[in-house]
């Protein structure tokens, strides 16, 4: 198999595997907390991403200095303490399929965080990409109806918006280190901030902050006690297979494709996932959503097909 082919294998498996992680979670919901899962999954996922990160490492010759630990502790707070904590919040006030859909916008996010930061060049397509995954998000959450409670969508809207800041800020190590070292060193000094976050929530002190600011669902979270055997093959597929192997699917098909063409990974995921939650949690695709969907899919194209066709043209040129 040549290299782009095994990169368009990874970016199917890839979709496949982030489009189940909505309906996991929502499988999970009230069996675990909402910061315990979240706690969970970066933790464990760090932890089992450590043996990739550090043969990059070793490619690489790079090594940790303080200034590394500053920005992995930073880049750990943006993805798991705000991204992650808003996404996990979402599926918790809406359903699965809606969470999965909008939160598949952060590309577009993503283009706009590195032109403003990065000075990458946006472009007019992007710009059109912008405004109808914008409109598909509202056409999804249905305003004027209020069909759907609107803080689940804001908060997935939210965390799309942070966790596509996430990503441009990490690419300031990429180069260094490599994209699975990053994700993996973000994973683990995220994780360890939620952990002391949801440990100060225990205390008398930590739990009057909190309830005084509306972070109810970080007073009083247990972390690895209490855990019913049943739900055990759950959170392992959750750490296991949504966060250390998609992520891992998701860093091989940008190294062996492009970040323009992985980034069909989130083209997929909104058809894919709507999908998963109708077969494994009997949620409903109203006609808004699909709507919305068709919406956003023409935006992804807008977003990406320009600059694949153009990356098609320039390796044409060159044999």
């Amino acid at each position: 198999m040549n290299r782009s082919r095994s990169g368009y294998v990874y970016i199917v498996l890839c979709a496949v595997i982030f489009s189940t992680m909505e309906v996991m979670l929502k499988t999970v919901h009230g069996v675990f907390a909402p910061m315990q899962i979240t706690c969970l999954r970066f933790l464990v996922g760090g932890i089992l991403l450590i043996p990739f990160a550090s043969r990059s490492m070793k490619k690489k010759n790079a090594s940790l200095s303080r200034k590394d630990i500053g920005f992995f502790a930073l880049s750990g707070f943006l993805c798991v303490v705000i991204a992650m904590s808003l996404y996990q919040m979402s599926v918790t006030y809406t359903r699965a399929s809606v969470v999965a859909v909008i939160f598949s916008c952060n590309p577009i996010f993503v283009t706009v965080f590195a032109h403003l930061f990065l000075h990458e060049d946006i472009h007019r397509n992007h710009i059109i990409a912008l405004i109808l995954e914008l409109t598909a998000a509202l056409i999804i959450i249905d305003p004027i109806h209020a069909t759907l409670d609107p803080t689940g969508s804001v908060l997935a809207i939210l965390s799309a918006v942070m966790f596509a800041l996430y990503s441009v800020f990490g690419k300031k190590r990429t180069p260094r280190f490599g994209g699975i070292a990053v994700t993996c060193l973000s994973f683990l000094f995220g994780a360890g901030e939620l952990v002391f976050i949801l440990l100060f929530g225990r205390t008398a002190a930590g739990a009057s902050l909190y309830g005084a600011v509306g972070l109810n669902l970080f007073i009083d979270v247990p972390l690895f006690e209490n855990i019913p055997a049943s739900a055990i093959p759950a959170l392992l597929y959750i750490c296991c297979i949504n966060s250390a192997a998609g992520f891992v699917c998701h860093m091989m098909a940008m190294e062996k494709t492009s970040a323009q063409e992985a980034s069909l990974i989130f083209f997929l995921k909104p058809i894919l996932a709507p999908i998963f939650a109708l077969l494994f949690l009997k949620e409903e695709i109203p006609l808004n959503m699909i709507v919305g969907i068709v919406c956003f899919l023409i935006g992804s194209l807008c977003a990406i097909l320009p600059g694949i066709l153009a990356q098609r043209r320039a390796l044409k040129a060159q044999k």
